[in-house]
């Protein structure tokens, strides 16, 4: 994973973010009749025309792409909600607003498959960007608060994608405030500022004459 091959980046890809999300449920509208469909991941179905149904985002997007299918969007992502939680945002300078965990992911994914499903699509991208942008903001406001005396922080109703950028920056910081912090450092810089050297004593000073 991205975590592994750089440890100074993100714990995940984008990419990765996104194949997490697809197992998220979304409600689609069939357009065709089939029977349920037994998978590893569990029992969905049957499916029947004009009757809506639960399934995964990633066999949404399937059917979809098929033809088969549409898509219902999720009620969070009306122009009403969004617009609610994006006020709601901007007055509140510490708190977030409850989200779904994969809004971002949610909201790409629908936004690439199934632009044509969502009514006022162009106004709804735009209120989930100012929302990202306002949240972005807050979580850059909360870590300035970070110091050595911080031993934990706790930012709730982050989102995958939030968590996935802040929590490496915390992690170092954390981490290096802690090292600066423990007996070995401690120690250690008592020891070098022990072997300053001192000033050296040449003894008592001689007076200088003076003329009468």
């Amino acid at each position: 994973m991205a975590g592994q091959s750089d440890p100074h980046g993100s714990a995940f890809s984008a990419a990765e973010l996104e194949f997490l999300a697809e197992d998220e449920m979304v409600e689609i509208v069939p357009n065709m009749r089939m029977d349920p469909l037994n998978l590893i991941c569990g029992d969905f179905g049957p499916f029947r025309p004009q009757i809506a149904t639960q399934v995964p985002m990633w066999l949404a997007v399937a059917l979809k792409k098929r033809g088969k299918c549409t898509i219902r969007p999720p009620e969070w992502m009306s122009v009403e909600k969004l617009t609610q939680v994006l006020e709601a945002e901007r007055d509140s300078e510490r708190f977030f607003q409850p989200l779904p965990f994969h809004y971002v992911e949610i909201s790409r994914l629908l936004f690439d498959h199934a632009r044509d499903d969502i009514p006022d699509v162009y106004m709804v991208r735009s209120l989930i960007e100012d929302i990202k942008d306002v949240r972005f903001h807050k979580i850059g406001t909360g870590l300035e608060i970070i110091s050595e005396r911080t031993h934990a922080l706790k930012l709730k109703n982050l989102s995958a994608m939030e968590v996935n950028i802040v929590r490496p920056f915390v992690v170092r910081a954390l981490q290096t405030f802690y090292k600066l912090d423990s007996p070995e450092m401690i120690q250690e810089s008592d020891r070098r500022a022990n072997r300053r050297p001192q000033a050296a004593d040449h003894g008592p000073k001689r007076q200088l004459r003076t003329d009468r």
